[in-house]
């Protein structure tokens, strides 16, 4: 009987409880409610700027349907994996934010305490983004207890990082190009090169989209397109500078779609339009013009970014992901690089420019390259190390030929039973009913 066959029945609920038993008590011994009273306001916050404790609450609806809609949905385009994109989507971003809270609260504790309010909401549905992000190059490739551990992981080298580059660099990255892009794509990137799979090498059965699935997956992609300008500025300070990241955010994207269309006609056959670049280039300009969002750049220099990010990132997807994969074995299942790993550097440099031409008073361009090198240095390092945790077989990694395929740990409706029985000879439901 195959090691996968018990996984869930037992590893996953223990798991999934104990982690969150030990969350409650920390929450217990650590965590109050914000009353406006504290002194320990963290640098580089707008958190002093307002009065009203629900100002932000409108921002933070937005990135909270970015996390658990956008991201959710922008993964379901493989055609037998919708429960699991969505769903282990929704089990991993509900931890990580509660595990966000913790780590991020750690840096900037208050008479001892973790004081709860929308600003740290904020940042702790920011901290998710990083392990969604690279729970996209390794989809279809992972048991949901493999990527809780991922979670816990993640998220803790995340908050060193973070507080290192805002704090100690005094780093601008209101948009997180380089702490949550960038370093959730090497960190996804770093630990699917762990996971390498030598029998996925010549494809799979399942890991391609069909019609629905691909529509499906448009409707992250409009939402995490509509609310990108949200994400950009939440944490800005209040006021014009806020309105200058949604300005920004809200021209690159635009600029991005164009140059994103564009490119897929030109390198595709006959001139057709690519459902995957249309899916994900078309967001690489909010995802690049994040580090300068705040900055005044201009509305043309914003647009720019955006031209350039649509461009690299369609090219990665037709000509990298493909080399990535047979060169350097990373199985990229969601092209994450694409969209959130070369974008994510593109910002970052982006950035390092708009800092030397005095396009901002604050950090200096010296410290803008040292945070993008501490994102991608933490991204990889934490990336390979989390790799060979997860790769330990008592997590339970499904076999190759269970990959990319809901049965193995959903109920899946009556339809897509015929499809079940063809898998693993029968195996599959022989040890469906022993368990």
């Amino acid at each position: 009987m195959p090691s996968y066959a018990t996984n869930m029945r037992l590893k996953f609920p223990i798991v999934a409880l104990i982690l969150e038993v030990i969350t409650i008590i920390l929450f217990a011994v650590f965590a109050v409610y914000d009353d406006g009273k504290g002194h320990g306001h963290e640098p580089h916050s707008n958190e002093t700027h307002h009065e009203k404790p629900l100002d932000l609450y409108p921002m933070f609806q937005d990135v909270h349907v970015m996390i658990f809609i956008g991201f959710g949905f922008l993964m379901t385009f493989l055609k037998r994996y919708g429960f699991s994109s969505v769903g282990i989507n929704l089990l991993l971003a509900a931890f990580g934010l509660q595990w966000g809270l913790l780590m991020q609260g750690i840096w900037h504790l208050d008479d001892g305490k973790i004081k709860i309010n929308i600003f740290k909401i904020i940042n702790a549905d920011f901290s998710t983004a990083t392990v969604l992000i690279s729970f996209g190059a390794v989809l279809g490739k992972t048991s949901p207890v493999q990527l809780l551990i991922m979670t816990i992981l993640e998220i803790s080298i995340f908050s060193i990082n973070e507080h290192l580059v805002a704090n100690v660099l005094e780093a601008n990255d209101v948009g997180a190009s380089m702490i949550i892009h960038a370093f959730g794509a090497y960190f996804g990137l770093a630990v699917a090169r762990v996971l390498y799979r030598p029998g996925l090498k010549n494809g799979h059965e399942n890991d391609g989209s069909v019609y629905h699935s691909d529509m499906f997956a448009m409707i992250g992609t409009v939402f995490l397109w509509m609310f990108w300008p949200s994400f950009n500025s939440a944490i800005a300070e209040t006021g014009f500078v806020q309105l200058t990241a949604v300005i920004n955010t809200y021209l690159s994207l635009a600029a991005c779609v164009l140059s994103a269309y564009a490119l897929s006609s030109l390198v595709e056959h006959k001139g057709k339009l690519d459902m995957v670049h249309i899916q994900n280039a078309t967001l690489a300009g909010g995802v690049a013009v994040g580090t300068c969002a705040d900055m005044n750049i201009q509305p043309f220099g914003a647009m720019l970014i955006g031209l350039v990010a649509g461009i690299i990132s369609t090219l990665g997807f037709k000509f990298l992901t493909p080399i990535l994969a047979s060169s350097l074995g990373i199985q990229d299942t969601c092209g994450v690089h694409n969209l959130h790993g070369m974008p994510g550097i593109l910002g970052g440099l982006a950035g390092i420019v708009a800092v030397a031409l005095g396009k901002t008073t604050k950090g200096t361009p010296a410290m803008q390259a040292a945070a993008l090198a501490s994102s991608l240095g933490f991204a990889l390092v934490g990336g390979l190390l989390t790799g060979f945790i997860m790769k330990l077989p008592i997590w339970g990694q499904p076999p190759d030929q269970n990959c990319y395929d809901d049965s193995i740990y959903w109920e899946v409706p009556a339809e897509e039973e015929e499809h079940e029985e063809s898998l693993a000879h029968g195996d599959h439901s022989k040890n469906k009913a022993e368990a």
